[in-house]
């Protein structure tokens, strides 16, 4: 297979005239260039220079330089003696350069001139040397290094016997003398050291046919041409720089080397690669990647235009397909690669092309390893060391002559495969990246994937860069760099008004009535503390707004155990040599930034400001006090790196209190007076002649605001033993009475047999309802709608329920009619509707959860049951707000309750993966059930066997049996968590689920056993609804579907945006009549034929709608149908079921995700500013025109 610079000797053959290396020093002068003629000729000059100095028989030989335009020919010239180089970092501590010398037995060292005097200063405590040549042309120094005996040796007392006899290795573990140097080690080409990141450090020493095979199989997959520009971006120290040297330089191609200074500046890396040099090739790793910015990303690196025909990333785990989107210009061709591999077998085991994928999704996708490379042996094994075929595992490297000599190994056992540490899990024959084994950690009871958690967080549009850790034991924290685009327009909207906490939380002290204490009962890692005040970054404050919204989505993304306990926003991700994350300077940076939270800020003016940031300059630099700061001074420049940067950043957001976006690129890329004027701006923006002005937002005490102040809750408030009118006591004690759900679902509770003719119980309350109240009829059609959609019997021979002949399914869209409403239209009825609050209820944390309603028929009494985000479950009166109990649970409650068969029961699905069921009466525990995962689904309960039917994250649906305190039976769905709630149609005894997987099931109600399966490519959030004929459902990729009971596709419907929103149905005779309503992403409300799909109306709302339409009956006694729904702008809309012009809407002041409830005139619903409403519906006489 040959030799690397064999290779590099055949490529120069051929291309001698054409450029091999080019050196830009960042200046616009500062170009040198090696031609492939003049790389050879001095490399082979240099080699005998070195063996004029005895150089030839040695197996390893130090290379302490930076980039330089010398650097392909000294490592060729090493290597043609033969020997293996070993680059040291100029940069890292001696102690440590001098720890790695003595592992690898280092006897010379080759030194860049320039370096030399600090080679001298760092090490002449440490070692002993002697120069042996100096040669000025080639820019080198060539030392020999004597050493200094090991702690062992000096426990012996044999320092001075190994001073007289001049022995010239510093320990003689693995090779006593050069003479006994094995085949193997001649064949050397390099010796690299591990960073430690992925476990103990350890010496590498990797033959040529270990490395040889990755190069050529990786230039035939780049397709490398002599017409290439490959950039040396990794350091000497990192493997990859290997790749990137070699890949250009055994094709002919041109080699871009720049000096690490440079590295550090993005917007001058930029300019260097693709506007001076054209680059087509480059490898990094993604996190440096990422210090380019987005801007830059999709407007040089992966523009329309760009150069750069391949971009390999590995080092690290490769970001989500929708990252990558983000930041690729439309029109770009970059072929984007994903490489995997450890330093212990040579670089790169693995490749994966990216291919271009379709549009976004709202879960984040994992990139497969790929295949293997040229020779590469690529295996999963558990921890009994078994192979994996389907599964999680530990991946193992190796093959015949993919096998490294680390640490004391003297010679390699061809096929040996090693272990790598890292985790991944095999799905449909591919590989996909989990993490390293020790980022793999039991957080509350359940396995959590540290880097699964940070590709999440990365996914988010308002979120540049991400690194998640555990800081100080048990806290999950993620540091996040902002999206520059959001964050100035959030900071903007901070500094003129900061009152964007006080609206979605009014009257309320964001500090002082923390309901941390009743939350951290629940869950000690999780602090209400934290997620309040800790919203500044690295010693900064970060606008609410952008830490309310990444937290709001990471809610939606991942369980309640995976969500980072606190926020800390930073400049950047700081950096090791490598390219990769520095964790231990994160945790420097946390420590810092709790303690500015726990020290009050003095107050600066201009002047302070001023002074304050000379010394700060002075000592991240390490200058004395009398050194002059100038105004043009460069911080780079001045001797400083990236990771004092980062440190003079921290340091100024800790004196000025506040997080300015840009300041690194300010400080990486301009002068003093630059950062002094960023700063001063961010810090003082009042001395700005700008407008800043932003409209108070309205509190309660205001005249025209229609919101209560917020009613506090102490949060120590224990169970209470309040009863609600005729609620039963004991377990066996039933309740006769409704129980009302989103989606207009009303069910008949209580009686003795759930089949009991309904109509006799039916047509004593209606009069009873009649005679107490004329809008009651509006109850009775609510139930009477239920009826006929739950309990009429499919009729085959109904024609008019026939779907239409067609081959298949029908594909209508959201733009076949022209909106029906818009925001400003009006209903046409001659009593318009108005709504206004009538009590509010404070829960701790947004609500997400819709209510469910009991009420009994004998009293009238109503109570609402709903859950938060801050763990607790609240009972309260329908009629006046009154807290009956309240119990705080073990996470948080997005789960929508539901009511046992018997009445006596409030069921809930809870984060912490429990499905709690608590007495009606008190909300004392009757029973938990544990599942594997986070339970978000709703669950369904059975009126004919009682059973409760609850999907999990864990993939399962469950039936418990609540009596027996039982699970009956259980179903993995086949892939994918369970999020949307079952539907349950109880005459044919069918149960209908859905997963994010995109799997459609309906199974046996009374067994669980799979009737059929649909599969699709995108998540279901949306839950399954069910018409005496059909079942519907919403998806991710913007369409409204409708199914046969036997799962025959019938119809589909395109929205203009994802739907998570879950269809209800509209019954009304005849059964040709049935239509659904539904919401999407688009901020549209649709109705749709329930027969064909065919739109009948949409509605635009000002926001998105995940919540599911209520439809009801006009009040008082009216057939009108009304439709309400809330969509994520704060709006409350009720709309005219038969148009969907707008009746009555009301603005609360925070987004709404939970789904409206309506009894009798009042409607009730969660806000994301802690609050449970009750609104009344009223009707109000029609102002005539004059």
């Amino acid at each position: 297979m040959g030799t690397l610079h064999e290779m590099v000797q055949e490529a120069a053959s051929a291309h001698c005239n054409r450029i091999a290396v080019t050196f830009n020093n960042g200046t616009e002068t500062g170009v040198s260039t090696l031609t492939y003629e003049e790389l050879l000729s001095a490399s082979n000059g240099l080699t005998n220079l070195f063996r004029s100095s005895s150089l030839q028989n040695e197996h390893v030989i130090g290379l302490f330089c930076y980039p330089d335009v010398n650097l392909p020919l000294w490592v060729l010239s090493i290597l043609q003696l033969p020997s293996a180089y070993l680059p040291l970092n100029p940069e890292v501590p001696s102690v440590q350069t001098v720890r790695i010398l003595d592992r690898c037995k280092l006897t010379y060292c080759c030194i860049q001139n320039e370096l030399f005097q600090q080679f001298q200063t760092d090490f002449s405590g440490h070692l002993t040397f002697d120069i042996c040549a100096e040669w000025p042309t080639q820019n080198l120094t060539l030392v020999r290094i004597h050493g200094r005996p090991s702690t062992e040796d000096q426990n012996n007392g044999m320092k001075a016997e190994k001073k007289a006899q001049g022995q010239e290795v510093l320990s003689n573990s693995v090779i006593k003398t050069s003479a006994l140097m094995t085949d193997c080690q001649r064949q050397l080409a390099y010796a690299l050291h591990t960073s430690g990141t992925t476990g103990q450090p350890k010496i590498v020493r990797v033959p040529h046919c270990c490395i040889v095979s990755n190069i050529r199989h990786l230039r035939a997959l780049f397709e490398v041409t002599a017409d290439d520009v490959v950039f040396l971006a990794s350091p000497l120290t990192f493997d990859p720089s290997v790749v990137e040297m070699f890949l250009a330089l055994t094709s002919g191609a041109q080699l871009l080397i720049v000096p690490t200074v440079i590295k550090r500046m993005p917007s001058r890396l930029a300019q260097a690669l693709f506007t001076r040099h054209r680059t087509t090739i480059l490898q990094a790793t993604p996190t440096l990647l990422g210090r380019f910015g987005r801007r830059v990303l999709q407007q040089e690196v992966l523009s329309a235009g760009s150069s750069l025909r391949v971009l390999a990333l590995g080092g690290e785990a490769c970001p989500s397909p929708a990252l990558l989107r983000s930041w690729r210009q439309e029109g770009n061709c970059t072929r984007i690669f994903n490489l995997y591999g450890t330093t212990e077998v040579s670089c790169w085991a693995t490749y994966h092309r990216l291919s271009e994928m379709d549009p976004a999704h709202l879960t984040t996708d994992s990139v497969p390893l790929g295949e293997p490379l040229m020779d590469t042996v690529v295996e999963v094994r558990d921890d009994k060391g078994q192979l994996v075929t389907e599964g999680e595992g530990q991946v193992f490297i190796g093959g015949q002559d993919r096998v490294c000599l680390l640490d004391d190994e003297e010679s390699p056992v061809p096929g040996t495969m090693r272990a790598t540490g890292d985790w991944v899990t095999i799905r449909d024959a591919q590989l996909f990246y989990l993490g390293r084994k020790d980022r793999l950690v039991k957080r509350h009871g359940q396995q959590l994937h540290l880097d699964a958690v940070q590709q999440v967080v990365e996914s988010l549009t308002e979120v540049e860069a991400c690194a998640v850790r555990f800081c100080e034991g048990n806290k999950l924290v993620a540091f996040i760099v902002p999206s520059p685009s959001r964050t100035e327009a959030l900071s903007t909207a901070s500094s003129a008004h900061q009152g964007d906490q006080d609206l979605s939380k009014p009257n309320k002290d964001p500090v002082s009535s923390s309901p941390s204490t009743s939350i951290n009962h629940g869950n000690p890692a999780v602090s209400s503390d934290d997620h309040q005040r800790e919203s500044g970054g690295d010693g900064a404050i970060a606008p609410a707004g952008l830490q309310r919204s990444i937290q709001r989505r990471l809610s939606d993304l991942l369980p309640g155990h995976a969500i980072p306990d606190s926020l800390v926003f930073i400049p950047t991700l700081p950096l090791t040599s490598h390219g990769k994350v520095a964790l231990g300077e994160l945790k420097m940076m946390y420590e810092r930034h709790r303690e500015r939270l726990r020290t009050q800020k003095n107050k600066l003016s201009p002047d302070t400001l001023r002074k304050r940031l000379q010394i700060l300059w002075k000592e991240t630099l390490g200058l004395s006090e009398d050194v002059p700061v100038g105004a043009e001074s460069n911080f780079l420049l001045s001797g400083g790196d990236s990771l004092q940067a980062l440190r003079f950043c921290d340091s100024i957001s800790v004196v000025t209190g506040i997080s300015s976006a840009g300041l690194l690129e300010v400080v990486l890329d301009g002068s003093y007076s630059d950062i002094l004027s960023h700063v001063t701006m961010a810090t003082f923006p009042e001395e700005l002649d700008l407008d800043t002005h932003v409209a108070s937002k309205r509190q309660y005490s205001d005249s025209n605001s229609p919101i209560p102040p917020k009613r506090q809750i102490d949060p120590f408030m224990a169970v209470t033993s309040i009863r609600p009118v005729g609620v039963a006591l004991a377990s066996d004690t039933r309740i006769v009475g409704y129980v009302v759900r989103r989606a207009g679902e009303v069910v008949k509770i209580g009686h003795t047999h759930a089949s009991e003719n309904i109509s006799t119980t039916e047509k004593t309350t209606k009069s009873n309802w009649m005679n107490t109240s004329p809008s009651n009829e509006c109850v009775i059609q609510q139930i009477e709608s239920a009826k006929t959609a739950l309990t009429t019997p499919v009729d085959k021979n109904d024609e008019n329920e026939k779907p239409p002949h067609m081959s298949g399914p029908p594909k209508n869209s959201s733009d076949s009619v022209p909106c029906a409403a818009s925001a400003l239209q009006t209903g046409t009825s001659k009593d318009s509707l108005s709504l206004r609050v009538r009590w509010s209820s404070d829960t701790g944390r947004c609500v997400d959860a819709s209510p469910v309603l009991l009420v009994e028929s004998v009293s009238g009494a109503a109570t609402v049951f709903i859950g938060s985000h801050s763990h607790r479950m609240q009972a309260l009166d329908l009629g006046s707000g009154e807290l009956r109990w309240e119990r705080v649970l073990g996470e948080r409650l997005e789960s929508s309750a539901a009511i046992s068969a018997c009445g006596t029961l409030v069921v809930v699905g809870c984060y912490d993966g429990q499905v709690y069921f608590l007495r009606v009466d008190s909300g004392e525990t009757w029973w938990t059930f544990e599942t594997k995962d986070a339970v978000k689904s709703s669950p369904a309960v059975d009126p004919v066997t009682g059973l409760v039917i609850v999907g999990s994250h864990d993939g399962h649906v469950y039936a418990l049996n609540p009596e027996l305190k039982s699970c009956v039976w259980k179903h993995h769905c086949g892939g994918g968590g369970v999020f949307s709630s079952p539907c349950l149609h109880p005459t044919l005894r069918l149960l209908f689920a859905a997963t994010l997987q995109g799997r459609l099931l309906c199974l046996s109600s009374a067994t669980g056993a799979p009737v059929w399966t649909h599969s699709g490519e995108v998540p279901f959030f949306s839950s399954p609804c069910c018409s005496s004929s059909c079942v519907f459902i919403g998806s991710v990729d913007r369409n409204i579907s409708g199914f046969s009971h036997m799962g025959e596709m019938l119809w589909q419907f395109t929205t203009n945006g994802p739907v998570f929103s879950s269809p209800c149905v509209v019954s009304a005779p005849p059964a040709s009549n049935q239509r659904l309503v539904c919401g999407s992403h688009d901020g549209c409300v649709y109705s749709l034929s329930c027969t064909d799909g065919s739109l009948l109306w949409k509605f635009q709302t000002a926001g998105k709608l995940y919540s599911s339409p209520f439809a009801f009956h006009r009040l008082p006694g009216g057939r009108q149908t009304l439709v309400a729904v809330a969509s994520t702008d704060g709006t409350v809309w009720v709309l005219n079921g038969e148009d969907g012009t707008v009746c009555a809407s009301l603005s609360l002041p925070g987004e709404l995700f939970s789904s409206p409830v309506v009894w009798e005139q009042t409607l009730v619903l969660g806000c994301r500013n802690d609050y449970v409403y009750c609104l009344e519906l009223t009707q109000d006489p029609v102002m005539k025109s004059a």
